[in-house]
């Protein structure tokens, strides 16, 4: 990291640092200490989930197909080798019991 994004970054913490002790804590009380109502704190919160979901950083649709045909593709591998295994475990346990019988 060069020091121009150090810069920036210990900027940037700073300002996260002054916004959280400039806002309210957060609560059932609004800033002034009145009561909010559920419907405000439920709106409040979606609002936020909405915020933060515009932060990630979502595939594109070819790299979202390539990683479902991968995880398919793998499923259905583990699927065959799990069906393998039983079916030979099985065949084993009958012989060995009528071996034994």
């Amino acid at each position: 990291m060069n020091r121009e994004m150090r810069r920036l970054q210990a900027k940037e913490e700073e300002r996260a640092k002054k916004r959280r002790a400039d806002s309210p804590r957060v609560g059932r009380k609004g800033p002034k200490g009145e009561k909010v109502s559920l419907v405000a704190r439920f709106r409040k919160y979606l609002k936020e989930v909405r915020a933060e979901l515009k932060k990630v950083n979502w595939p594109t649709r070819e790299e979202l197909t390539t990683y479902s045909i991968v995880v398919f593709g793998i499923t259905a591998v583990l699927t065959g080798v799990v069906f393998g295994l039983d079916w030979g475990f099985n065949k084993l346990v009958i012989s060995v019991l009528e071996a034994v019988t």
